[in-house]
């Protein structure tokens, strides 16, 4: 995209703001992973750490929310998904069970920029940035955890187009996103 994607906006609203304020709706307390420090005012129930592991994209991102988390599980989602839908992260919540991940397994593929993490997964995860594995849906395939891939199907109830998992890598995604209006 060229800049920073968490500042850009749909419906003229931030994509940040977008995604904290649902997550605020959900939980008291919202980690947020940045590449680089930033001292930026937010609401005090944020708090944002920097990447432990620098360069390792969403890998090192999981990796340093769940070692900064105060929780056993986290509630992971990217910033540049403005249509995350409440209903389907309290969906995924009801599968943790004895879960390590809880993750949308859609007809494209594994999605798991949205999807719950334990801190079971941080030695997984430590070893794929020390191979150099970044590609975050291949935690999934790890031994020693478990996973509860939620069907597309299962999410349709919920969210009939799947705008949850709509993110912005291009500027046509981002005018695509800004001529939607999710129902």
């Amino acid at each position: 995209m060229g800049m920073d994607k968490r500042h850009l906006s749909v419906h003229g609203k931030p994509l940040l703001d977008r995604v904290t304020s649902v997550l605020l709706e959900l939980f008291p307390e919202v980690l947020l992973v940045l590449a680089e420090e930033d001292l930026s005012g937010q609401d005090e129930r944020i708090r944002i750490v920097t990447d432990l592991v620098p360069a390792c994209a969403a890998v090192g991102g999981l990796y340093t929310g769940l070692s900064h988390s105060r929780s056993p599980r986290v509630f992971v989602v990217a910033c540049d998904m403005p249509f995350i839908n409440p209903a389907v992260i309290e969906l995924f919540l009801q599968k943790i069970d004895a879960t390590d991940i809880v993750v949308a397994q859609l007809l494209n593929g594994l999605q798991p920029l949205h999807g719950v993490y334990s801190k079971q997964c941080l030695p997984v995860l430590k070893d794929m940035i020390d191979d150099r594995d970044l590609r975050l849906q291949n935690i999934a395939d790890k031994p020693g955890l478990t996973v509860h891939r939620v069907p597309e199907t299962e999410i349709q109830r919920l969210d009939p187009q799947l705008l949850s998992f709509l993110n912005l890598n291009s500027p046509a995604d981002l005018e695509l996103a800004n001529k939607i209006t999710p129902g």
